[in-house]
């Protein structure tokens, strides 16, 4: 009982430090300020007609009209009913944000490290080392918060996987099943697929072990116990995996429709994504190397080398003002790797990479060898296009890989497998029962490889050309002069991070060999290593994201500003879209103010990207007419923006004469060139083959007119002497929407490739759309029972606990 005391108090001064050591890095959340993100930026404009319908009425609409020319919410943030995982998630990142994601971070790590059975003090090392790590810092920066969020609990979900395997089944159940409710609940499943490309990892290493050990029984008693926590962990999350997957078939991550490309050509993948985009991100395999040395290949795009440049003496001697110069230096363009950009370098440390290759020394068993699986799996995957055989197997052969873009973020696994070996090395360390002998070498061996990398790397850096994509754009602006001074500063940094980091590994060296020689104490040695790791990482880390990107919250709370041009738009009160063509499909600016046919996210709707390939990028004006588009910002002559009024749109709902029936989707697309919107409509009968009428007398008193709007609800009042089919500038979208004549559900379809239309008895009448999501009530459903049994599970573990620790503590007694 004692024991377990000591261990609660232990714990809970690592929680305490943890929060001190979250808040002190990005302290200024304690003067109310917000750390400015790129992505959130663009999510609040996306998500702002949704968030001022629930503020206006309490209730989720689970559509909005504000971006893509429709699409449900269910990626933006929907609450759902009896979704208590969100409320656990919420009371475990309590901090603000993105402090909070940070002690996610570190709690995580540690209760994994404990998981394993590591000393605390080395635990807690563990966790700085894997919370400060370099990317994981920069997505916080970049606003990248879902991935953040879904990282912060893969540590605890492995760590659930461990002490099942471990023979602790009960507990290993409930933090498994836990872990998993809360990862699924962060709503990052490319982050979650990639951990169970881990899990497969660990579970094939597990299995071996077991046939070499005679061991299977325990084996699939275990699998079969994370089985069910697994299932428990994600029906907890039913209603949002229910939309997650009905959006995503809806969505460009869905199968295509189109078998063409707007150019004509064969579509190479019509399952998912196109392996062009899925590898536009791709590591080059010597960049890799960046885990090592930050700055290997430039860091970032935007690297702030102040005065201590080669560019910015140029340009002071060239005449241009110091103030200027350092202006322009405060954010050269020195990455020069294989990727299109990035916000900073996937740095773990050079002590933490030293430690992980002396921990391949040292550890044995299987934990070494799937953590290694892992490390060098991530690797591969992560080099994309530059290791084409095995990324383009995994596309082609391996369930949902091709769902997911930008495949140099699988490094996240080795980024998590990393410092565990690592930790795991130095528990070796302390280990009486390994020979001092053996420490020393493994001790020896490590340095000389990591150290000479590096050397290797600063000798044979005249193989490097240190030319960027960039710089052709550069070279236009700037000059061929200004171009060299910046390929200068590359080969600059390239070689002071080598140093740097050579330095790190000599010191961490020397502290691990003074304590071999017991030259200094266990508790010494923890420190002076510790102190290391932070002051690597942190360092690195604060080049990226540092008090520099705090601004007010109000400016977060409100990222953009109204401008005239919105203001004038605004005093139409009518329901119409804008289109500003600066932004096209690819901003969220317009979202905030208007109702957009542009937006800002990583899986767009299918549809409207493929009007913008096909016809809206081609200035097909028609295309822009029927999807209701009255204002187009434009520019003057002297490039102030205006809002030129559009008086071709069709308006909110129209009646066509004419249906033009063609059998694929390919056809109906490619319809839209030369379609008179106004007076015919374009339908796949291959998807609808119950339409059979396709003429229509309209009579030019018809009309329908849209009375009453709600992103969910919308009523039109028709009146036609003739019976006719309407048209209506809405997403078509079969799950969800109901339509009503009178009161009466009546069936709809999808025409002109993305719309609406209905046929309409002759007549006045009432016609409504309502979006009323079966998923909600039915995943809620399901959601609430699987609550309520993780819960009594959890409760019932803790009963058992305190009940053994009683019997226990009586039989001990004297």
């Amino acid at each position: 009982m004692k024991t377990s005391v000591k261990a609660l108090f232990i714990h809970f001064f690592v929680f305490v430090f943890f929060v001190a050591a979250s808040v002190a890095y990005f302290n200024p959340v304690l003067q109310g300020k917000a750390i400015f993100q790129s992505d959130i930026v663009q999510y609040t404009g996306m998500a702002k007609e949704q968030n001022d319908f629930r503020q206006r009425t309490g209730e989720e609409p689970y559509w909005t009209d504000g971006a893509f020319g429709g699409m449900p919410t269910y990626q933006l943030g929907a609450n759902y009913p009896n979704n208590y995982v969100k409320k656990l998630d919420n009371l475990i990142r309590f901090l603000p944000r993105p402090a909070d994601y940070l002690f996610l971070y570190l709690i995580g790590f540690y209760i994994l490290l404990c998981c394993l059975k590591v000393d605390y003090r080395l635990a807690v090392l563990g966790a700085l080392a894997f919370g400060f790590s370099t990317y994981m810092i920069i997505i916080l920066g970049a606003g990248h918060n879902a991935k953040a969020h879904a990282l912060g609990y893969m540590p605890i979900l492995l760590g659930g996987i461990v002490l099942v395997f471990r023979k602790r089944y009960l507990w290993g159940f409930v933090l498994t099943a836990v872990a998993m409710a809360l990862e699924v609940q962060a709503n990052h499943y490319q982050m979650t697929y990639y951990f169970m490309l881990l899990v497969l990892i660990l579970g094939i290493a597990y299995l071996v072990d077991a046939i070499r050990k005679g061991k299977l029984k325990h084996y699939f008693i275990s699998v079969g116990i994370l089985l069910l926590a697994v299932v428990l962990g994600v029906s907890a999350n039913a209603t949002s995996l229910m939309g997650t997957k009905e959006y995503a078939d809806w969505s460009t991550r869905g199968k295509s429709q189109l078998t063409i490309n707007p150019n004509g050509t064969p579509k190479e993948n019509t399952n998912g994504l196109s392996k062009e985009y899925i590898t536009q991100y791709s590591y080059g395999i010597v960049e890799s190397l960046n885990l090592l040395v930050p700055r290997l290949f430039g860091g970032s795009n935007q690297e702030d080398l102040g005065t201590d440049s080669k560019t910015y003496d140029f340009l002071v001697d060239q005449g241009l003002s110091r103030t200027k110069a350092l202006e322009f230096t405060s954010g050269l363009p020195l990455y020069w790797g294989d990727q299109p950009g990035v916000s900073g370098p996937a740095y773990i440390g050079a002590i933490i990479f030293f430690l992980f290759v002396l921990g391949l020394f040292l550890v044995k068993g299987k934990t070494k060898w799937w953590l290694l699986g892992g490390t060098i799996l991530s690797l591969l995957l992560s080099w994309g296009k530059n290791f084409g055989f095995l990324t383009d197997f995994m596309i082609d052969y391996f369930p949902l890989y091709d769902k997911f873009r930008a495949v140099s973020s699988i490094q996240v696994i080795l980024e998590l497998c990393a410092p565990v070996l690592a930790v795991l090395g130095l528990t070796e360390i302390f280990k009486p029962s390994v020979e001092s002998k053996k420490k020393l070498d493994a001790l020896k061996l490590s340095l000389l490889i990591v150290a000479g990398l590096c050397v290797a790397l600063f000798v044979f850096k005249g193989m490097f050309s240190f030319t960027a994509q960039s710089d052709e754009t550069y070279r236009k602006y700037f000059g061929d002069q200004v171009i060299t001074m910046i390929r200068l500063d590359r080969e600059a940094v390239y070689t002071h991070d080598i140093f740097r980091s050579l330095i790190y590994v000599l010191l961490a060296a020397l502290v691990i060999w003074a304590y071999l020689r017991q030259k200094i104490k266990h508790n010494l040695f923890l420190a002076a290593l510790g102190a290391l790791v932070v002051f690597d990482l942190v360092g690195v880390d604060l080049r990226y994201v540092n008090k520099e990107d705090f601004v007010p919250k109000r400016q977060m709370d409100r990222p953009f500003q109204e401008t005239a041009v919105d203001r004038q738009i605004s005093k139409d009160t009518t329901v119409y879209r804008v289109y500003d063509p600066a932004e096209g499909l690819n901003g969220a600016r317009t979202s905030y103010f208007h109702r957009s046919i542009g937006g800002y996210h990583a899986a767009k709707p299918a549809g409207i990207q493929d009007l913008f390939d096909f016809h809206i990028y081609k200035n097909n004006v028609r295309v822009l007419n029927m999807l209701n588009v009255k204002y187009i910002v434009q520019q003057d002559e002297e490039g102030k923006q205006y809002p030129a009024v559009n008086p071709y749109a069709n308006g909110n709902a129209w009646f066509v004469n004419k249906l033009l029936p063609v059998t694929s989707a390919d056809a109906e697309i490619k319809a839209l060139d030369s379609l008179d919107v106004k007076n015919e409509a374009v339908v796949n009968t291959e998807n609808f083959p119950n339409i059979h009428r396709f003429e229509f007398q309209k009579d030019s008193s018809a009309s329908i007119v849209l009375t009453h709007y709600e992103p969910n609800h919308l009523t039109y009042r028709s009146s036609n002497p003739n019976a006719g089919v309407g048209v209506f500038s809405e997403m078509y979208y079969a799950d969800g929407w109901n339509a009503y004549i009178d009161g009466e559900e009546k069936p709809y379809f999808e025409v002109n490739y993305v719309l609406r239309a209905i046929k309409i008895p002759s007549g006045n009448h009432i016609i409504e759309f309502k979006f009323r999501p079966n998923l909600v009530q039915t995943g809620s459903q399901i959601t609430l029972a699987s609550s309520i049994i993780l819960v009594l599970i959890v409760l019932g573990g803790i009963g058992f606990s305190v009940w053994r620790t009683r019997h226990e503590d009586k039989l001990n007694s004297p």
